[in-house]
This record gives structure tokens, sequence and C-alpha cells, in this order.
């Protein structure tokens, strides 16, 4: 077995852990991303409201990928983005 696979293999458990708090915990872990993302928005004076909107999305976007796991253990692929690019 190679490095990459033994790790892989002592990591799983961990995994599956996060993976499982997620669900329970999901909702309030959004919640704090939301009220962390509108104190730091308020305390710049709003100068930087996308890059922080953009981050608080991919933040909630990898919950939402570590909370939702296929039948088969496999997590599905991240979401199209919704919001087009900024020109």
């Amino acid at each position: 077995m190679g490095l990459l696979e033994n790790l892989k293999a002592k990591l799983a458990p961990a995994k599956d852990k996060v993976s499982d708090l997620a669900q329970q915990h999901g909702d309030k872990v959004t919640h704090g991303l939301d009220k962390a993302a509108k104190v730091v928005d308020e305390k710049t004076k709003h100068k930087y409201s996308d890059k922080i909107q953009t981050g608080t999305g991919k933040a909630k976007g990898a919950m939402d990928r570590l909370a939702h796991k296929d039948s088969d253990g496999v997590t599905p692929p991240p979401d199209t983005p919704t919001t087009p690019p900024a020109s």
C-alpha cells in the first residue's frame, strides 16, 4: 500500500466524523458564517462586501459538500456558481 492510500485509509474515520458533524450542525455553522460576514463587512465599512460575500458563499458550499454525501460515500462535485463572474 502506498503512502497516499495509507494516509487516506487512516483519515477516512475523521472525514466521516466531520461529515456527520456537518450534517448535524450545518445550520448553526451557516448562521455563524452569516453573522461573521456581517460583522466584518460593517467593520470594513462595506469596502470589501463583494469579497466577503464570495468567501462566505464558498465556505457555505464547502459545508454543503461535507454534509451531503451520496449513498455510496462519495462527496458530490461542487455546484456551478449561481452568480455570473464580475467583469
